[in-house]
């Protein structure tokens, strides 16, 4: 028997994928017949042409597996067709734990996000008993994570063994996208990032992410989540790291937010209505950045042993990584890898 990866051609999936295969576990993943398959090269495992959308691809799939992985999830903050991103992450999800119930798969592995998990409402550290509900999610991504986590709940409320993982933000080397952290890591290498707003996020080595799904996978309950998360830092922090790690400047203007959400404003409206492409500041991700996103995962560290490392290792991969395959310039402390 094998196990099979959703999303195993993206950032966090592709790790995993890896990750099992280094572990000497037999791998399949599903993917699009549009998918590449860059972040898998070298890598040994059966692929399998589907979609989330295709009930019959997702029973052949999951045929004969022991465990699922579904990392697969339509992480933008903009899409043209904003059905899209109920389709693949909230339907999407049905269908896989609704294809693992008929195959009588074993065990699923739901990657959910923080986007889910609940602030606490004066500001603090989130953890997985936050209270929230769908109208505290802004816009349609988080909508979407919220909606998709509540089918894996319902799942293992019908008797699916199913468990809920919220990888944090994570970082690090094959950020192929890239992800909107990516995005803040490409726009600093590239002199696109003059100043900074006060926010915060929680930065998460996408190895030690892995690491937890798979330990989710051996020791998590059905019907629990569980934060895989690392530590918190401020923008500010995150830019100081990069600036020691590059030798670029870091920004020293901060934005007030007020200023950030016009210009968010602004520049996803006339993205999106005039020249019909996504923004480069979007309108929810200013919005969102009104809160620290600083969550404990302690629950994690309790029931399944899970403990990131500092995160510093994982921006330096990232920054490498970035160089390397042309999203950046060469910077005067980092060099191309020969």
């Amino acid at each position: 028997m094998c196990i099979l990866v959703t999303g195993a051609t993206g950032f966090v999936g592709s790790h995993l994928a890896k990750m099992l295969v280094q572990d000497g576990e037999k791998v399949r993943v599903l993917a699009r017949s549009s998918s590449k398959f860059d972040n898998l090269q070298g890598v040994e495992c059966e692929k399998v042409i589907g979609d989330l959308r295709d009930e019959e691809s997702l029973e052949r799939a999951v045929e004969g597996v022991s465990l699922v992985y579904h990392c697969a999830a339509d992480y933008r903050l903009w899409a043209p067709r904003i059905e899209d991103l109920y389709e693949n992450n909230v339907n999407g999800t049905r269908n896989l734990l609704q294809a693992c119930a008929a195959k009588h798969v074993p065990r699923a592995v739901v990657t959910s996000s923080v986007a889910a998990v609940g602030i606490p409402k004066g500001g603090g550290v989130g953890n997985e008993d936050t209270p929230v509900c769908l109208d505290d999610m802004i816009g349609h991504y988080k909508r979407t994570k919220f909606l998709a986590e509540r089918e894996a709940f319902k799942a293992a409320e019908q008797g699916q063994d199913v468990v809920i993982v919220n990888p944090s933000t994570p970082i690090g080397d094959g950020d192929i996208k890239p992800t909107e952290t990516g995005k803040i890591i490409t726009r600093f290498l590239n002199g696109g990032m003059p100043a900074y707003v006060n926010t915060g996020l929680n930065l998460a080595d996408v190895n030690d992410v892995c690491r937890g799904h798979i330990v989710a996978a051996q020791k998590g309950q059905s019907g629990r989540r569980y934060i895989l998360g690392g530590f918190d830092m401020t923008l500010k922090e995150i830019l100081d790291v990069l600036a020691d790690i590059t030798g670029l400047k870091a920004p020293s203007v901060q934005l007030p937010l007020w200023f950030a959400y016009i210009v968010g404003l602004a520049d996803t409206l006339v993205s999106t209505q005039i020249l019909h492409k996504a923004p480069s500041v979007p309108l929810e991700g200013v919005k969102m950045a009104r809160k620290l996103m600083y969550f404990s995962w302690e629950r994690a560290k309790k029931e399944l042993g899970y403990q990131p490392q500092q995160p510093r290792a994982a921006l330096e991969r990232a920054v490498q990584w970035f160089i390397d395959h042309g999203y950046a310039p060469e910077t005067p402390k980092v060099k191309k890898s020969v």
